[in-house]
Formats: C-alpha cells, structure tokens, sequence
C-alpha cells in the first residue's frame, strides 16, 4: 500500500508516533508531507530516525500552528496541489493525518480531491487545549466542522475517543506502541545517582499544557530534603517556572541518554493537563518505572488499579504519594514489573499498530471499538 501522512508538526511524539507507523508496516511505501518546528526539534534531526528504504518526504512549507486564515489558506492550496500530484501519480491509497491542524485542513483538502481513504488522530484533542472556555469552544466546533468534511477519526487512547464521543463525534482508538523487546532488555547504564537519593522524573517539552508549574510546586515542597531529587528532561520556553533548586533541567538529549536518567529513577511524574497517549510514559513503563501520573485524558490509560502506579489530582495528593513510596521502597520494583508488563500486553506496537493496517484497507467497515 501507499500510505499518506500529513503532518503538522513533524516534532515530539507525533514523529515517534509517524516513525512507529513506518517500522511497523515495512512492506508498505510511506510519503511523509510534514511541516517543521525547528524550535522544538529541526526536520533534519528528526529525519535521522527514519532508515528506512521505504519512506519518502515531501515539506509542506506554509504549515504553521496558530491559527491564521491566511496562512493557513496558503497552507490548503499548498497539501491541495502536493495531494492532487500523488493521486494522479497513483501515490495514495490511504492520508493519514496527524494533529488537529493537519486533521481540520487535510480534511478539507481530501473532500475536494474525492479521496475517501482518509483517517484522522489528533495525538491530544485540541478542545482540552485552550486556556480558556472560549478557546476550548471553538476548537470543538472546529472539530465538529471537521468531522463534517468526512474521514475516520482515530484516537490515541481509549480516553481521548471518550472525549470525542461526549463530544458527539464518531470516533475509534488505537492505543499507542513502542517496540517493548528493546527497553526490557535494556540493560542499566552507570548512574549518577547518589546512595539514598529518590530521583523523581519526568521528560517533555516545558510548555503550559505539560504544566510545569505544578511540577515546580511538588518539588518546592522536598526542597529542604536533599535526598529528593527531581529532573525535567527536556527544554521549552517554560523553563524559568521550575525556579526551585532541587529540580534540574537537562535540555534536550539523545535518546539513548534519556533512558539512561529514566532507568536511573525511582519513580515518574507527570503534571500534563492532558494528552493523547504520550510515549515518554509509555517508554517509562517498557523500562519498568512506577508511574505518578495526573488524572487526565491520555494519562488515565496508563495506570492500572494502582498496580503500576497512582493517577493523582492535586499536588497534596502527589506528595501524599510520593512519601509513601519513598517510605515502602520495596514496593517499587514490583510496581515497575508490572508497568513493564502492562506495557507489552497493551502498548506494543507489534499488536497494536496492526489494527492501522486493517483501517487503511477498509476504511468503510474497518474497527468499530
């Protein structure tokens, strides 16, 4: 098959979500139409991930991310004219579009182009984004004048389609998945972590909806307890939030050197107000890391009855949480066996990116979950 994936932004969990796509189905030819956000991660490093032989990119140059009627009408007759080549080359046989930019103009791109074969995952629904009622207002009727426009609506967890479904828009879900055999057989690289210290994690990009100013808050109460440490992984124009002086911020880093910190850990944190499914968390618990996550869209799939971890709602209550790990280290280590195996049964991408397959092929009667 020859599949399309319109992307906007080509950076973060969206490339390894893209990059996962392209491992799984091999045998499939992959065109990437992408945008970039060279302030968070420039294409060509993110270019670098994809060897292999069967992916091909094309960039979509007037993708942007804020919303503009001028640009982003430039950006729609720029993917109609990319579009329109690969049809009448005979290059598409399903677009899948990625983020709610892509979702709303590559929508509206494939219903003037008649092509059919359309399937749209938000990675994070764009109506939990806004920092205002009104904000999350119109992107939900965005939504709602999107799913109009036809395609498939294909979520990233079972709790974003929940929330596209109150929203009253048909939708599925694909959990997210990572290759598991490579982190589980991982093995520890030498720690800079201090005898006694509980190293507290999290990775990601430092912006509100990761909200580090909750993150910030947690630290600021272990902050006369030297043996707590915490460690952002990650950078953001956010940065100056987490102000306190037990919290480090390492800057972007390879992956193999974030693994390196998450392996090293005692447990991970996440203070997102939201997400799709995110893979940081994912891969936390391939590398069998307890998990304190909050009590969001995308987080709520990742902790099972407590057995791997904790999903929280206010800082007293992660605090609360984190003392009690800190007091029953024991019990850490059979937490994080069971992150690891919660992972492969439900978040290996051998088992669940298949179900994309069956989607592309059918995109009429494919999976109803």
């Amino acid at each position: 098959m020859k599949i399309v994936h319109v992307v906007e932004p080509f950076a973060s969990g969206i490339a390894v979500f893209v990059k996962t796509l392209v491992e799984t189905m091999s045998e499939d030819v992959h065109i990437i139409i992408h945008g970039e956000r060279a302030e968070v991660t420039p294409f060509i490093q993110v270019k670098q991930q994809f060897r292999q032989s069967n992916v091909r990119f094309i960039r979509w140059r007037s993708a942007q991310r804020s919303i503009s009627f001028q640009k982003d009408s430039a950006a729609f007759f720029e993917l109609y004219t990319i579009l329109r080549r690969l049809k009448r080359k005979n290059l598409v046989d399903a677009v899948h579009l990625h983020s709610s930019k892509s979702g709303f103009i590559g929508r509206a791109v494939c219903n003037v182009l008649n092509i059919k074969n359309v399937i749209y995952t938000p990675n994070g629904a764009p109506f939990l984004v806004g920092t205002s009622g009104l904000s999350n207002f119109i992107y939900k009727q965005l939504e709602k004048f999107g799913d109009l426009l036809g395609g498939r609506v294909v979520c990233s967890s079972e709790s974003e389609m929940d929330a596209y479904k109150k929203l009253g828009i048909n939708a599925s879900f694909v959990n997210n998945g990572i290759e598991t055999a490579a982190f589980t057989t991982r093995k520890p690289a030498n720690s800079t972590k201090l005898p006694g210290q509980f190293r507290i994690v999290t990775s990601g990009r430092i912006i509100d909806q990761k909200h580090p100013e909750l993150f910030n808050q947690i630290a600021e109460y272990f902050r006369d307890f030297t043996q707590f440490e915490f460690i952002w992984i990650g950078d953001g124009p956010d940065k100056q939030l987490l102000y306190n002086k037990n919290i480090s911020i390492t800057g972007w880093l390879s992956h193999e050197t974030v693994h390196d910190i998450v392996v090293s850990a005692d447990l991970y944190l996440s203070t997102a107000r939201f997400e799709g499914l995110p893979f940081a968390v994912i891969e936390a618990l391939a590398l069998k890391k307890p998990v304190l996550l909050t009590d969001c869209v995308g987080n709520r799939d990742l902790v099972k009855n407590g057995l791997n971890g904790n999903l929280y709602n206010t800082s007293d209550e992660a605090i609360i949480k984190i003392l009690q790990y800190y007091n029953n280290n024991d019990m850490l280590e059979i937490m994080g066996n069971h992150s690891a195996s919660y992972c492969d049964e439900d978040f290996n991408m051998h088992t669940s990116y298949i179900q994309y397959k069956c989607y592309y092929k059918s995109p009429i009667s494919g999976i109803v979950q």
